[in-house]
C-alpha cells in the first residue's frame, strides 16, 4: 500500500483538533520525519552483517545461526527470543524478510559493541520456518492506481495491531464495506505480500459495538456459552445437592460486595475469643456443581476466569450457577467450603479448620453502605438494615487493623493506585471518568481474604496436599536495576533496596516515602512496572509482593478456576478418600491454565478500558485541562490528567528546541524545564479510537 494511501486511512480513523497552526506544525513534522528516516536508514546500513556462502551454506566465523520466535514493534524492526533465554535479537527493519509478529523464524547474527563499548546483538531473518498468526484484525479500506489511462481498485486490510507490518490485499470482502472492522484469514506466500480473506465483519471501525467485539475476538474471550454446557449447569442447578452431614453454624454471617455484584462467592463472621479471634470465612460450594471431567468442567478450564468490563461481565460460568444456585444471597440455604481459622490477637494463625458447611447468609452487605456507617454519614435507612451486624462490622474493623499491621510488618506492598471508575449513561456511553475510591469496607474485605487464602495454603502444604499456589518471584535484575536508577534520579534514598537481597520491605518504605512527598502515582507506576508477574504454580514459592512464604487462591471459586481446583483438591484428597498423588498433576494443569486465561482477562480489560476512555475523549477535542507529567522519555512527555486519563505530548511538537536529560528525567529547553510531577495545562489535539491512544499539547 502506497504511503499517502495508509495516510489517508489514518487521517480518517484518528480524530485531531484543527488550529491556524496546523498546516505549517504537519509540514515541519513531516520534514523532521523524513530526516530521522533518513539518519535511521545510513545508520542499519552501516554494517551488513557478513553473508551466507551461496555455495557452501556456511556463514562467516563471527555469525551464529539461530531460531526463535519474531516479535515485531510498531516502528517496524524487531526482536527475536531464543529459545535458551539469552538476550533478544535485533532485527532492523530491512532485515526482517517479511516476518510478522509471532512468526518461528531463522536467523544469522553477529555480536559487535557500540561507540560506548556496549555489546550489542543484530541479525536478520534467512528464513520463516512457521507462520504465527492465522488470522488478523483490521479496517478494510481500498487502494486507488492509475496505469496508462485506466484506473484500478483493490481492497486492502490495515490492521489495528501496529507490530504487524502487512497491508494483505483483501481477495473476498464477504460483503464488507470500506471502513469496517474485520477478521480475516491470512493467506502467506513465501516471496509475496501476503492476501486474505474476510472471516467476520464486526460494524464499523469507529464504532464502540466493533471495536468492542474486536478486542475480545483477538485476546480470544468466550462471551456465549454452548448449548450443552448451559443444558448442563441449568440441570445442576435444579438437582438439590445433599446437605446432610454438613456443619451448620449459628454465627452471624454477611457477605459485603460492591452494589452491582451478581455473583457473590464470600461470606464472613468475626468473633473475639479468649485466644484472640476466629474467622469464619464461608466459600460458595461451587464444585458440589461443576463435575469433574464433564462439558462444564472444560468449559471452564478453558475460560479459566470471569473477564469485569465496564458495562458487563464474561463469567466463567453460566449466570444459572454464578449469580444463582452458587451465589450467596442473604436469606437462602446455600452450600459452602468453609475455613474456620483463629487467630491470636496479633493476627498469627493459631489453627485452621476446613469443612464442608451449609450457611445462610443474614445480610446483604454493600461497601459504600458499610463506609458510611463507620464514616458517620449513614442514613436511618442503612443504619436500620445493618442494626444487628453494626457490633460484628465493629470486630472486623478490629482485625483488620491488626492483619493490616502484621502485613506491613512483614513486607507487603500496598500499590493503591488510583483507579478509573467510567459513569455511564442509559445509553452504555461514558458520561463522565472518575478516580475510583477504596473506602474501609474494601480493605477489611482484601485483609481477610488475604490470611484466609494464606491460611488454606498453609494447611494443605504442611500435609503434603497438591495445590495451585499463588506465587510471585523477586524483580528480575535488569527491571530492578532501571527502576533504582529511576527512583535515584528523583532523589529517593534506593539504599534501602540491596541488588543482593531485594526485600518487600523496602520497597514499601520506598511508597510510603512517595506518599509522603505527594509523588505516589509516578513511583508506584514504575514500581509496578519492575515487578515479576504473579502466576499460578503446582510448586511452592514465595509470593514477593505480600511478604509471604505460602499463599493460594480459595475464595472465588465462581470466578477463578484456581480457587475451583483448590476447592476440589480439599474436598477429594483432604475431606475425601483419595490420595495426593492422585492430584498432583491435576493441579499443575489448573495452575498452567488459570495463569494463561488471568493474562488474557487482563489485557482484554485493559484495552476495553482505553476504548472507552478514547471514545469519552474524542468529544472533548480542543478542551483544556489540568495535568501532571507522570513520564518523561526521548520521545516526548507523558502526562495524566486529574480523571486518570494519560497521553504524550511528542517532544517534536513542544514550543521551542527541547532535549531529553535521562539522567534527571527532564525535558529541558534554553528557557524553560519540564520535570516529573509538574503541575501543566494540557490541550487535547488527536484521539486515535482504535488504539486507546490521546496526544496532547503543552498550553
Amino acid at each position: 500500500m502506497k504511503k499517502k494511501d495508509f495516510t489517508k486511512f489514518t487521517k480518517r480513523n484518528t480524530h485531531k483538533r484543527r488550529s491556524k497552526d496546523a498546516a505549517r506544525a504537519e509540514l515541519m513534522r513531516a520534514v523532521r520525519e523524513v530526516s530521522s528516516d533518513y539518519e535511521g536508514f545510513k545508520i542499519r546500513d552501516s554494517y551488513d552483517g557478513g553473508r551466507r556462502d551461496r555455495v557452501t551454506g556456511r556463514v562467516s566465523r563471527d555469525e551464529r545461526v539461530a531460531e526463535g520466535i519474531f516479535a515485531a514493534t510498531k516502528s517496524g524492526f524487531g526482536f527475536v527470543t531464543l529459545p535458551e533465554g539469552s538476550e533478544d535479537i535485533f532485527i532492523p527493519e530491512r532485515k526482517t524478510l517479511g516476518a510478522i509478529d509471532s512468526d518461528r523464524v531463522e536467523i544469522i547474527y553477529h555480536e559487535y559493541k557500540d561507540r560506548d563499548g556496549t555489546a550489542r546483538t543484530e541479525g536478520r531473518v534467512t528464513k520463516i520456518l512457521e507462520y504465527g498468526r492465522k488470522s488478523i484484525i483490521g479496517t478494510l479500506d481500498e487502494e486507488v492506481y492509475r496505469h496508462g489511462r485506466r484506473t484500478y481498485r483493490s481492497y486492502v486490510l490495515i490492521p489495528d495491531d501496529p507490530r504487524a507490518a502487512i497491508t494483505p490485499y483483501v481477495t473476498d470482502t464477504m460483503g464488507a464495506e470500506i471502513g469496517d472492522k474485520v477478521e480475516a484469514r491470512l493467506i502467506r506466500h513465501a516471496s509475496a505480500q501476503p492476501d486474505c480473506t474476510v472471516m467476520r465483519i464486526f460494524g464499523h471501525t469507529e464504532s464502540r459495538e466493533a471495536n468492542y467485539a474486536a478486542i475480545l475476538a483477538e485476546v480470544g474471550i468466550e462471551t456465549e456459552f454452548s448449548p450443552e454446557v448451559i443444558a448442563e449447569a441449568e440441570m445442576s442447578a435444579r438437582d438439590s445437592c445433599v446437605t446432610d452431614g454438613r456443619e451448620r453454624y449459628s454465627d452471624f454471617i454477611m457477605t459485603i460486595d460492591g452494589a452491582g455484584a451478581k455473583d457473590l462467592d464470600d461470606a464472613v463472621s468475626v468473633s473475639k475469643t479468649d485466644f484472640g479471634y476466629r474467622l469464619g470465612v464461608y466459600i460458595a460450594d461451587v464444585s458440589s456443581y461443576v463435575k469433574e471431567k464433564t462439558a462444564l468442567d472444560r468449559c471452564a478450564t478453558a475460560r479459566g476466569t470471569s473477564v469485569y468490563f465496564v458495562d458487563k461481565v464474561v463469567p466463567m460460568l453460566p449466570p444459572v450457577l454464578s449469580n444463582g444456585v452458587c451465589s450467596l444471597n442473604a436469606g437462602e440455604e446455600k452450600l459452602t467450603l468453609s475455613a474456620l481459622i483463629d487467630l491470636s490477637p496479633d493476627g498469627e494463625i493459631l489453627n485452621t479448620r476446613l469443612a464442608e458447611s451449609v450457611i445462610t447468609s443474614r445480610i446483604r452487605g454493600v461497601y459504600s453502605e458499610v463506609n458510611r456507617i463507620f464514616d458517620g454519614s449513614a442514613e436511618d435507612a442503612i443504619l436500620e438494615k445493618y442494626n444487628d451486624a453494626i457490633p460484628h462490622l465493629n470486630v472486623m474493623r478490629e482485625l483488620y487493623e491488626i492483619l493490616a499491621k502484621r502485613r506491613r510488618s512483614a513486607g507487603y506492598i500496598d500499590f493503591d493506585s488510583p483507579e478509573a471508575e467510567l459513569i455511564l449513561n442509559e445509553l452504555g456511553e461514558v458520561s463522565d471518568i472518575v478516580k475510583r475510591e477504596r473506602g474501609i469496607s474494601e480493605r477489611i474485605i482484601e485483609q481477610l481474604m488475604l490470611i484466609a487464602n494464606e491460611a488454606v495454603a498453609t494447611h494443605l502444604h504442611e500435609r503434603g496436599i497438591p495445590c495451585v499456589y499463588r506465587v510471585h518471584d523477586e524483580p528480575p535484575k535488569e527491571k530492578l536495576d532501571e527502576f533504582i536508577n529511576y527512583a535515584h534520579t528523583l532523589g529517593f534514598d534506593t539504599s534501602v533496596i540491596t541488588k543482593r537481597e531485594v526485600s518487600g520491605k523496602a520497597f514499601s518504605a520506598l511508597l510510603a516515602e512517595a506518599q509522603r512527598r505527594d509523588m505516589l502515582e509516578v513511583v508506584s507506576y514504575p514500581m509496578l512496572r519492575a515487578m515479576s508477574k504473579a502466576e499460578y504454580s503446582s510448586a511452592l514459592r514465595a509470593h514477593f509482593g505480600l511478604g509471604l512464604e505460602c499463599y493460594c487462591h480459595f475464595t472465588s471459586p465462581i470466578r477463578r478456576l484456581s480457587d475451583l481446583a483448590t476447592h476440589r483438591i480439599i474436598k477429594q484428597v483432604l475431606l475425601g478418600e483419595k490420595k495426593p498423588q492422585a492430584y498432583a498433576s491435576y493441579a499443575n494443569r489448573m495452575a498452567a491454565a488459570a495463569t494463561e486465561a488471568e493474562r488474557r482477562a487482563e489485557e482484554a480489560e485493559r484495552r476495553i478500558e482505553d476504548l472507552y476512555k478514547a471514545l469519552y475523549m474524542v468529544e472533548h477535542l480542543g478542551d483544556t485541562y489540568p495535568a501532571f507529567i507522570s513520564g518523561i522519555s526521548r520521545y516526548g512527555i507523558f502526562c495524566r490528567l486529574d480523571n486518570t486519563c494519560e497521553g504524550l505530548i511528542p517532544i517534536s511538537e513542544l514550543p521551542g528546541v527541547f532535549t531529553f536529560d535521562e539522567k534527571t528525567l527532564t525535558v529541558r529547553s534554553r528557557d524553560i524545564s519540564y520535570h516529573l510531577m509538574d503541575r501543566i495545562e494540557v490541550c487535547l489535539e488527536e484521539v486515535d479510537i482504535i488504539r486507546g491512544k490521546l496526544r496532547f499539547s503543552i498550553i
